[in-house]
């Protein structure tokens, strides 16, 4: 069949989002052709043009009477100036005109609002990208305020789709006078859909930000071309409807799946071409003839992880995508600058037990990693069919062993890529692991410290304290990993004593640079989390909202406590801006809330102090395995020389001695031999008449330890 992949307006606006590419690589196995669109994109090109911002004026033009709104006297007083300049400003965030920076970097170039007033112009291309960034972030805000209150740059009415209980909510919005945004992404979409005239048009719904713009295209194709049939799946429809009742919304989409698109797809392209019938669809809410909303589970497997053939970002990466960047913070950055090559190492979560969590669905709860080699063939795969080296890779939470072997694996090979990654804090993660990591390219690392205390960690089930999270961040720092925390507050029973003390232990890891951004969320109770399933034991009643045949995960609740968290939201987020910017670190903590607070009961020097103590902590078990991933150590003279990127050391080293730690090296080289075992360095220990202590704490292991031996 032939089939048309949508994700609608907006996500990331650096990268494409993978849903498509997954789907598309399987799809095209199937034999279907299939081609994907990232629709957010398209639009938002068009939109930051000389063209887009010609409409953008004319919109406003109607409604605009000089003296009404500052900020519209202002856009109008500079139309010509912003007219001029935004071709340019676009080209450069795109990478189509590098030599743009000095002109962006030019005082008074750019029409300056509130953001770009009090941003000194730069000399660096960062800073042109910071300036390019907010010119665009201040024409949104111009968008937002007078001309389409749903838009925001990354995510479209975001607000009427957060678990409406009715779908009659989101028909009305649907069914108003279509925006200039609106208009300009389906003028786009309608253009591809005749240039292509698919059979079927799949939409990937990953947040409550994209539903609109997913129904508007789908509520076009039924206008306009209704033979065409309409799939929607994705994040936001696997934790949102899951309790579908809502027939209004099979006016637009034939098929709504869940979890997992690949089964659901499949067997809806079975049943359109007649080899099945519909009650062997899979996983798959349709209208009935009657006009009932029908759901098929059906007994399909999904796809294992291992047998999953590389995303296929072909009709994406091709195409021009903004670079952006909104803060100067290198950690912050990765989530808005550059594309980035998304796939996935395990479906799931190992640990999925954490009490805020959607524990109960499939892409937390089913755990399904992928092999090593099998994963390495898909990265090569990727960079000939992209050409890029940049993988971002997106699980709930990466496996620490299956991070080690992928490592392994990609030095091995002798493939040398950048990555991220999200991780559980687990004490897995040593020194000479994250040694590892580096080593096979990684740059950056996320993970959730949460409420960041231990009592409100063990209460929700988290399975990391205090001292492991800044042991494994202090790991990772060392190795020249960042690190990105996820933070919350507000869970049921988390005190306002506990909300300071997090902060606090928040201020000093970042006093302490073992971590270098984070952000706070507000918690949220979610219908399938622990805490949602099992509310009276966290202390809390839910309230509603009430069941109403459409969206359900966010939960209204009822909890005695002594403050309203709303009330730390603005300075919690005051306090991690500007420790992001190194500033502010000195002040208490109290001092970020217009309130009084409890002074904070965590010792200064605290997450110094832990990590001290991790440094001195190198355990090795009948399990450790040695390793060398360091270069080739010379000897002269009776002193041994060994050279890595920041440069020499030398000491003196015995003709036997040098003898034994040759072979050593050479059966830990991790290219040769793929490291040695315990039992394999003493055994070699003992052919050359040294303890195995002996050589342990000797001046040549400690060197070697430096420039490469690692235990893993």
């Amino acid at each position: 069949m032939k089939i048309l992949l949508i994700t609608p307006p907006f996500t990331q606006l650096n990268t494409p989002y993978p849903a498509t590419a997954y789907l598309k690589a399987v799809l095209e196995k199937e034999g279907h052709r299939v081609r994907q669109i990232d629709l957010g994109n398209l639009t938002a090109r068009e939109l930051f043009s000389s063209r887009g911002l010609t409409r953008l004026y004319e919109d406003l033009e109607s409604r605009y009477s000089p003296g009404e709104y500052a900020g519209l006297d202002r856009f109008f007083s500079l139309k010509e100036v912003y007219l001029s300049t935004i071709d340019s400003a676009a080209a450069f965030l795109k990478g189509e005109d590098d030599s743009a920076s000095y002109l962006i970097n030019r005082p008074g170039w750019l029409p300056e609002g509130d953001r770009l007033e009090n941003t000194p112009p730069g000399r660096t291309s960062d800073e042109a990208r910071h300036r390019a960034t907010l010119y665009l972030e201040e024409i949104s805000q111009i968008i937002s305020a007078y001309c389409d209150s749903a838009y925001g740059f990354s995510r479209y009415a975001e607000r009427i789709a957060l678990s409406p209980p009715s779908f009659e909510t989101i028909e009305a919005e649907l069914n108003r006078p279509r925006s200039l945004i609106r208009t300009m992404s389906l003028e786009i979409f309608s253009k591809i859909l005749d240039e292509y005239d698919p059979e079927v048009c799949g939409f990937s719904v990953p947040f409550p930000g994209n539903l609109l713009g997913a129904l508007d295209a789908a509520s076009f194709i039924k206008e306009q071309k209704s033979e065409i049939q309409t799939v929607m799946g994705g994040g936001y429809v696997n934790t949102e409807l899951r309790e579908l009742k809502a027939p209004g919304l099979f006016r637009y989409i034939n098929y709504v799946t869940l979890d997992d698109g690949e089964t659901p797809f499949i067997q809806i392209c079975r049943f359109l071409s007649g080899e099945i019938s519909r009650n062997e669809l899979s996983r798959t809410y349709f209208l009935s003839e009657k006009g009932h909303v029908e759901y098929c589970e059906g007994t399909d497997k999904d796809f294992r992880q291992r047998d999953l053939p590389a995303p296929d970002y072909r009709g994406l990466m091709e195409e021009p995508y903004f670079s952006l960047l909104p803060l100067a913070n290198p950690m912050h950055r990765l989530w808005s600058d550059g594309k980035w090559v998304k796939m996935t190492l395990a479906h799931g979560c190992y640990w999925h037990r954490c009490a805020f969590c959607d524990t109960s669905l499939d892409y937390i709860k089913r755990y399904d990693p992928d092999q090593a080699k099998i994963l390495v063939d898909k990265i090569e795969q990727l960079i000939a069919s992209t050409g890029l080296r940049s993988f971002h890779f997106v699980d709930e939470a990466a496996p620490p062993t299956l991070l080690k072997s992928m490592a392994m694996e990609l030095i091995r090979r002798e493939i040398y890529i950048s990555w991220w990654t999200n991780i559980r804090f687990e004490k897995s993660f040593t020194f000479d692991l994250c040694r590892l990591l580096a080593k096979s390219g990684c740059i950056a690392v996320s993970g959730g410290l949460e409420v960041a205390s231990d009592r409100m960690l063990d209460r929700m089930d988290k399975g990391v304290t205090v001292p492991q999270v800044a042991s494994v961040a202090d790991a990772f720092h060392s190795a020249g990993i960042m690190v990105h925390a996820y933070l919350m507050y507000g869970f049921p029973g988390q005190t306002m004593q506990e909300i300071i003390d997090a902060l606090e232990n928040v201020r000093q890891l970042f006093s302490e640079g073992l971590i270098d951004s984070a952000f706070w969320h507000q918690f949220a109770l979610t219908a399938h989390s622990p805490a949602g399933l099992n509310p009276d034991h966290f202390g809390i009643k839910i309230t509603g909202p009430e069941k109403a045949g459409f969206a359900r995960n966010d939960l209204y609740y009822h909890e005695n406590r002594e403050y309203e968290p709303d009330d730390f939201g603005e300075g919690l987020a005051m306090a991690v801006q500007a420790y992001m910017s190194k500033s502010g670190l000195e002040l208490p903590v109290g001092r970020w809330f217009p309130f009084k607070t409890p002074k904070s009961r965590t010792k200064k020097g605290y997450i110094r102090q832990l990590a001290v103590e991790a440094k001195s902590k190198r355990e090795i078990n009948d399990n450790t395995r040695f390793l060398w991933i360091g270069g080739k150590p010379f000897w002269n003279e009776n002193r041994m020389e060994i050279h890595d990127t920041d440069g020499a050391e030398r000491i003196s080293v015995g003709k036997k001695e040098w003898i034994f730690l040759s072979e050593l090296l050479k059966i830990c080289h991790i290219k040769d031999h793929g490291g040695a075992s315990v039992e394999e360095i003493e055994e070699l220990c003992s052919q050359s008449h040294i303890s195995f202590d002996e050589f342990i704490n000797s001046d040549s292991a400690r060197l070697l330890s430096g420039y490469g031996l690692l235990m893993l």
